[in-house]
C-alpha cells in the first residue's frame, strides 16, 4: 500500500474524541490515542490536569526540540506545546453541537529560554467560549525554577459536522 493510501486510510479511521461522551478519567488516553502519531506525540507530552476551561501539561526537554544540540529552547517548541496546550483543552470543553477545533490566530511573547536538561510546564486558560470560537491563555513556565517564559494566546475556531 503506498503511504499516501495509508495515510488516507489512517485519517478516515481517526476522529476527534468526543470526551463529553467518555467518563473524565478516559479523557487522556482518548487524546494521546488520536494524537500520538502526530507532533503532540513526537513532544511527548504529559498532561497533568484536562478539565473544562483548564489544561495543564508538562514536556520534558530533549536536544531535539532545542535551536541546535546542546543551544537554547526554539521557539517554535515553546509555540508548539502551548498550542497543544490550547487545543486539548479546547477539546475538553466544546459545546455538544461541535465537534472539533483549530487554531485561527495565536500570538507568542517569548520573555525567557532554558536549556537541557529542564521541562517545560504549561497552564491553560479559557477566556472565552462562544458558539464559534474559544480565546485560550496559556503560560509556559520553566520547571527547573518556575520562571514564566512564554505568554500565549490564541483563538480556536469551532468546528461543526458538515451537512
Amino acid at each position: 500500500m503506498r503511504l499516501a493510501t495509508a495515510s488516507a486510510k489512517a485519517r478516515e479511521q481517526r476522529t476527534v474524541p468526543r470526551l463529553r461522551d467518555l467518563p473524565r478519567a478516559e479523557w487522556i488516553g482518548a487524546m494521546h490515542a488520536y494524537q500520538g502519531s502526530g507532533l503532540p506525540g513526537f513532544l511527548d507530552i504529559e498532561v497533568l490536569e484536562l478539565a473544562r476551561g483548564r489544561m495543564r501539561a508538562r514536556m520534558a526537554l530533549r536536544e531535539e526540540l532545542m535551536m541546535a544540540s546542546g543551544d537554547f529552547l526554539h521557539g517554535g517548541t515553546v509555540a508548539s506545546f502551548a498550542d497543544m496546550s490550547a487545543g486539548w483543552g479546547t477539546c475538553a470543553s466544546l459545546p455538544d453541537d461541535v465537534d472539533g477545533a483549530t487554531t485561527g490566530e495565536m500570538k507568542v511573547n517569548i520573555v525567557a529560554t532554558t536549556r537541557v536538561p529542564d521541562a517545560l510546564l504549561s497552564v491553560a486558560t479559557m477566556l472565552h467560549g462562544g458558539r464559534t470560537t474559544q480565546v485560550w491563555d496559556v503560560t509556559v513556565m520553566r520547571e527547573s525554577d518556575g520562571r514564566d517564559i512564554a505568554y500565549f494566546r490564541c483563538t480556536q475556531h469551532l468546528l461543526r459536522p458538515r451537512g
